[in-house]
């Protein structure tokens, strides 16, 4: 998870994704499940943990054999990253994805695996390995009889530009247009990391105030109408959405659908905005909101809230280390339900 950056304006459109079938159901709400901690508990636990909340999807961010073991004959849907670290190997040798498949998924055929995130808020000249390792990905899972498993990448909101008001989105940088483009043509949807926690903070700390606290955690009493397309936002969420949606039809890509692979709010940490109760409302109103889509896009939006456990060990400002739901005892962090 990283810090999103914004147009300076009010409402920044972000994309929440559109909600995927696996294999025929509606699948809405999954919970990222991160380890950078050292007091969590066991993956077993963990995933029994999930089950008897109703979560039926699940991220993780590496090939995490405990957790895969774990997962195994649950029918939780997953989202499995390959590891930024692992991507100029994957785009230079079909070989090493070939491995990298047989190792990780075929190894595990009790896993419900949805879709593959070839890399997670990729930056800089790192950039230019994710199509090729994404390619070579996909044939691998195609060789392995496996082509329902999908193959994406995980983007911060940063990557898309003129995000206000939302029909004005589009991609900042030139190497995402061929990767939307070859999620076109096989099908997958974008992964999208989400914040509005991140607009408000920023918008707050730099002394704008546009953005309201209830817009951002929908809660009514805002609406913006976009001119552009016609639209009325009553949040913060909807409008980073359809600003993503409007980039892919900029590009092309109007079939490619989204899907939101982190969207959460911090419950302390000592940021503005930060805060147990916030972070409910926030949360509560997520689960609540996307299966209603937004207003581009009225169809259930498959949403991942970051995260299942407060990380310990989580690099960067305090706040990243409690946008857990649950501590690690496995009490919950503040009321929720699915």
């Amino acid at each position: 998870m990283a810090k999103m950056v914004f147009a300076p304006m009010l409402p920044v459109a972000v994309l929440l994704g559109t909600l995927a079938a696996f294999p025929a159901a509606v699948h809405s709400i999954g919970v990222c499940y991160g380890v950078v901690a050292n007091n969590l508990p066991q993956a077993s636990e963990v995933v029994q943990l999930y089950r008897s909340k109703g979560i039926d999807s699940m991220r993780i961010y590496f090939a995490d054999a405990d957790a895969l073991k774990a997962l195994s004959g649950s029918n939780i849907g997953l989202i499995m990253d390959v590891g930024n670290g692992n991507l100029s190997s994957l785009a230079s040798s079909p070989s090493a994805a070939a491995g990298w498949v047989r190792d990780n998924v075929q190894a595990y055929p009790g896993v419900s695996f949805r879709y593959i995130a070839v890399g997670n808020e990729v930056q800089g000249s790192d950039t230019a390995n994710i199509l090729p390792a994404m390619r070579n990905i996909n044939s691998a899972l195609a060789a392995a009889g496996l082509s329902n498993i999908k193959v994406s990448t995980s983007v911060r909101f940063d990557a898309f530009a003129d995000t206000f008001p939302p029909s004005r989105g589009r991609f900042k940088d030139d190497y995402m247009t061929p990767i939307a483009s070859f999620l076109a043509t096989t099908g997958a949807p974008l992964l999208a990391n989400v914040y509005p926690y991140f607009a408000y903070k920023d918008d707050q700390e730099s002394g704008q105030n546009n953005i309201k606290l209830n817009y951002a955690t929908f809660q009514p009493g805002t609406t913006v109408t976009d001119n552009g397309n016609g639209l009325t936002y009553t949040c913060l969420f909807d409008a980073m959405v359809d600003s993503i949606y409007a980039a892919l039809e900029k590009a092309g890509t109007r079939s490619v659908s989204v899907v939101v692979s982190e969207s959460g709010w911090p419950s302390a940490g000592g940021k503005v905005g930060a805060s147990a109760s916030n972070a409910q409302t926030y949360n509560q109103g997520l689960i609540n909101h996307v299966r209603g889509g937004t207003p581009k896009k009225r169809r259930a939006l498959e949403t991942y809230i970051f995260a299942m456990f407060d990380e310990n060990k989580k690099p960067g400002d305090e706040i990243e280390q409690h946008f857990g739901l649950f501590n690690p005892d496995k009490s919950p962090s503040y009321s929720i339900s699915f």
